[in-house]
């Protein structure tokens, strides 16, 4: 049952990762900043370092910080990002979501990029981690860049009102990408909000799509804004019961 009335303004990043991670940092800050009026805002997967395999243990170490400065900073707003991180020696791609200066939920990356060499150099997650979890009355889930194509994950993640999906999706596969966030849309008669990479190799595609199917997306844009609007919600799981 949905508790919240009202819409959420929601905003979705499309940018490059620098070379320089402090950049990448005041880039993100700068937009917090620049969309105060957003209730939701989501990052491009490990936008901080991207994937600096070379560099692990500096990359975890950098974002351990930056994810100290970004709590101080996120107060009212929900902010979604992945980041590098390390833990006895093992490194992941962690998720998490910032409210109100605590990280309110967090989860590794479990389903690893092979033709990306993920699995080589990361650890995968639990996948017992995926689930929906709530803030305000409203039930969000997460899945990172390729989760999204297994299905069992998308059981997982069912009767979440919004769900986020930050990527590092290339470019060769972009027609997957738009395909596979419509249908989970649909499929779970929710907002799905996916932030994009826009490095020169990666999709773009960063979107905000409704439970009807409908795609707010715009590749030229370093930020596409939109809303989350909780009466299509119920609107369409009413009109098209799902038991």
């Amino acid at each position: 049952m949905l508790h919240r009335r009202a819409p959420m303004a929601a905003v979705t990043l499309q940018l490059p990762s620098e070379k320089r991670y402090q950049s990448n940092l005041e880039t993100l800050l700068a937009h917090i900043r620049s969309h105060a009026d957003k209730e939701i805002i989501v990052a491009p997967e490990v936008f901080l370092t991207a994937y600096d395999y070379e560099h692990l243990a500096t990359a975890a170490k950098f974002s351990a910080k930056a994810l100290k400065v970004l709590k101080q900073e996120i107060g009212e707003q929900i902010v979604v990002f992945t980041l590098l991180i390390e833990e006895k020696g093992l490194f992941y791609n962690q998720a998490v979501v910032i409210h109100r200066h605590k990280i309110v939920h967090k989860q590794e990356k479990v389903k690893l990029f092979k033709l990306g060499d993920e699995d080589i150099y990361l650890t995968a997650g639990k996948k017992k981690r995926i689930k929906p979890f709530e803030i305000d009355g409203v039930k969000y889930a997460l899945l990172i860049c390729f989760e999204l194509r297994f299905k069992d994950l998308w059981k997982q993640i069912e009767g979440a009102d919004v769900v986020f999906v930050p990527a590092r999706w290339g470019k060769p596969r972009k027609r997957h990408l738009e395909i596979l966030f419509q249908a989970l849309a649909v499929m779970n008669q929710c907002y799905v909000i996916v932030s994009n990479s826009s490095d020169s190799d990666m999709a773009s595609s960063s979107a905000i799509i409704s439970p009807n199917g409908d795609v707010v997306m715009d590749d030229t844009k370093e930020a596409i804004e939109g809303s989350v609007d909780f009466r299509e919600i119920k609107k369409i799981r009413r009109y098209i019961v799902m038991d």
